[in-house]
Order: C-alpha cells, then structure tokens, then sequence
C-alpha cells in the first residue's frame, strides 16, 4: 500500500499551488465585487475570464477526466490532491475548468455522447467558451428516488417533446449556459422502473425553456452561476439529442454521480483545511481574558479535533479514488458511498469550529465561512441525502452475513 503522490501529482499540486496563491486569492474580492457592481448578478465577471486564461496558458486545463485523451491524463487518484486544493476557493474550480456541473456533464458527454453530440457540445464546453446545467429535480416528488421522476420525453416523428416541472436546475443563471442534460420518462409504463427514464440533451435557447425563479441557497444566490426553478413547456428537440438511448437515464445517473459527487467530496477537504487555517490564524492572534484564544484548552482540543477529522476523510476520499480507478465506479459504490455521508458531515464541523472562534464575524461576509458551511450544508442532499447513502451502505454490509 503506497501513501505516497506520484511525482506527476506533486508537480500538480505545487503548479496549482502556485497559482492559487498568486492569481485566485488575490482576486476572490474582485470577483465578488464584480459580481455586485454589474447591471445585473447574472453576469459574467470579467476577472474568471482573466483566469481561465492565465490558467489555460500554464497547462492547468481540464485536469479531471479521467480515460480520456480530452483530459489531462490523470486518473481520480491523482486528480484527488489537485481538486482539493481547488475547494479552497470558491472561484478557483472554473478557473480551471474543473467546476460542477460541467464536469459531470462533460463526462457523460465523453462516456455515452454520440460523435455529433461531443463536436457541438463536449468541445466548446472543454474549451471553456460555454457553460451547461443539469435538470432533474422536481420540486413535487421526493427526487432523491430518481423513479419518481415525473418529467416526460415523448417521441414524435424526428423530435422529442419534453414537459415537466424542475427545479435546482444549477448553472443555468449563467449566461454562458447553452445546454441542459434534462431527465425525464420516454417509458412511463415500463416494469422495470429503472428503465423508465431517459435522458436528453436539451439546449438553453430552445423555445418552452423557462426560467420561473432562480433559488437561495441559505439566501446566497450563487450569482452568476445559480439554481434555477425551470419550466419545460413542450420544449422540441430532434431524436439525435437522445442520450445513450431511450430508458438509459437511470444508468447514465449513476454512472454521473460517482465521479461528480467525488470531485465535490475532495473539494470539500480543502474548504476544512481552509477552514482549520483560518481558525489557527484567529486563535493566535485574538487575546480575550488576559490570554491568546489558542493558548486555552477547548481551543487546542478543537484545532486538534478538525486536523484528525480532515486527515480521516481524506483518506477515505483517496481511497474511493483508489477504488474507481481499479475496480470501476460500480464497485466502488459503498466506498462513493461512504464519502458522501462522512466528507460534507466532517466540513461542517470543522466550519463551525472555526465561526464560534469567530464571533460574530464568522457568520458575516468578512470572512468565507458562513459560505463555506451554507454549501457544506446543502451537499448532504445535493446527490441525494445521507440516508439514502446509509441506506446502501447498510444493505451492502448485510450482504456479506447473508
């Protein structure tokens, strides 16, 4: 067992280090402020573009997809670090092309996408010129049961028609967004119910698309990117945008939802680490009652706590990696699993560890931490809630006794 990173990794890590330290942080308030100072939230601030550039010129370009010569050539396991790092920023993900839910849609794109699809989508996605969104939710069905999925697709002639009703349709506030993978059921009747659904490739511009709200997250609004409360009114689509192939949703889902929900989980390892840093910082340089907060022993027993808690973690998200890199995502689904429930749990302690050292401040937009645990929060649910993952956690432990 080799706890070491590849040479190749660390050369990564130091680059993307780098840049990080002279290009993101510098400019988090330039981005924020941007996104405030324009007409409207819903803009693109020109700062990400800066970066995006500056970062395509380094080489540090779609460094997560792995199995594919699009990519960067790395496999999950040695992605793992570099996404970590990335996590530390908010900003820092598009930055380098590496930011949800592009990453997932391009992966499905890559994976099960026809020749067509990836020459007018997968392409300009990679290159960073457009952005994408993805539309499953529903706000009238519990959706973390993908079966419930209300949403029909309904051949007719050389098209498709498509109706529902989704919402946290994330991404699509962006202008830059062009394309949605929208899931709904071509096969309603089928009895197999993990056949029942489809999904299709759906672009922005298509007329019935609309945009009935766009939603809070603790009452951030995630601007430019945000999530969107969508109408599909008999939205038409040509039969060449179906894909993989009709009653293939369930399993293009669950092929989606390894890899994107892993890069959230290593994200999340560097929003603690961050965290912890900030916490550390605070601790010795704020005195109260005659002493430096990180000289008292519930102080030190915290700082201690989150170190082992972000070092537990991370060994489990890098074994998840490890796992999907050789013995395939299907395989891997109690260690995914395992990660899903353990990560975001362990970021939020560590996030409010840091914001009662804090104060007040740490729940104001002085400091990143009251962002860092809203989203920390909201991925307990956002590929499905913990339960769900205990669920299967549980059932794949009793197989073992049965």
């Amino acid at each position: 067992m080799e706890f070491e990173y590849s040479k190749r990794t660390k050369e990564y890590m130091e680059q993307v280090k780098d840049f990080m330290d002279k290009h993101v942080y510098p400019n988090e308030k330039t981005f924020s402020e941007q996104v405030r100072s324009g007409p409207t939230r819903w803009q693109v601030p020109p700062i990400m573009e800066e970066l995006k550039a500056k970062a395509r010129e380094r080489g540090l370009w779609n460094l997560f997809l792995p199995e594919s010569e699009r990519g960067a050539g790395l496999t999950n396991l040695e992605y793992a670090p570099l996404c970590e790092i990335m996590g530390r920023s908010p900003i820092a993900p598009e930055a380098f092309n590496c930011s949800a839910p592009d990453t997932g849609n391009m992966e499905v794109l890559e994976r099960y996408g026809t020749a067509e699809q990836k020459k007018q989508w997968l392409e300009p996605l990679l290159e960073g010129k457009i952005r994408s969104a993805f539309a499953m939710t529903e706000p009238k069905v519990a959706s973390s049961d993908a079966t419930n999925i209300e949403a029909s697709i309904v051949r007719d002639g050389d098209h498709y028609v498509i109706n529902g009703h989704k919402w946290w349709t994330s991404g699509i506030g962006d202008p830059r967004c062009k394309v949605l993978i929208f899931m709904g059921k071509t096969d309603p009747r089928n009895p197999d119910k993990y056949k029942q659904q489809s999904q299709i490739l759906v672009p922005r511009d298509a007329p019935g698309v609309k945009i009935v709200r766009m939603l809070t997250v603790f009452g951030y609004d995630d601007a430019p990117h945000g999530h969107g409360e969508v109408l599909f009114e008999n939205v038409r689509v040509p039969v060449t945008n179906m894909l993989l192939g009709e009653g293939r949703g369930f399993e293009i889902a669950q092929g989606r939802l390894g890899p994107g929900r892993i890069h959230h989980c290593m994200r999340q390892i560097g929003v603690a680490e961050r965290a912890l840093e900030l916490m550390c910082k605070r601790g010795v340089s704020r005195v109260a009652f005659g002493k430096r907060l990180a000289e008292s022993d519930i102080t030190l027993e915290r700082i201690a706590q989150s170190r082992i808690e972000i070092d537990q973690a991370r060994l489990l998200v890098l074994h998840a990696a490890y796992m999907m890199d050789t013995v395939g995502n299907k395989a891997a689904k109690q260690a995914i699993a395992e990660i899903k429930v353990a990560v975001p749990n362990m970021t939020l302690q560590v996030v409010e560890r840091a914001m009662q050292l804090h104060g007040g401040g740490g729940v104001s937009q002085e400091f990143p931490l009251a962002t860092m645990w809203a989203h920390s929060r909201t991925l307990r649910f956002a590929d499905g809630p913990d339960e769900v993952h205990r669920r299967q956690i549980g059932r794949l432990e009793l197989r073992k006794h049965l």
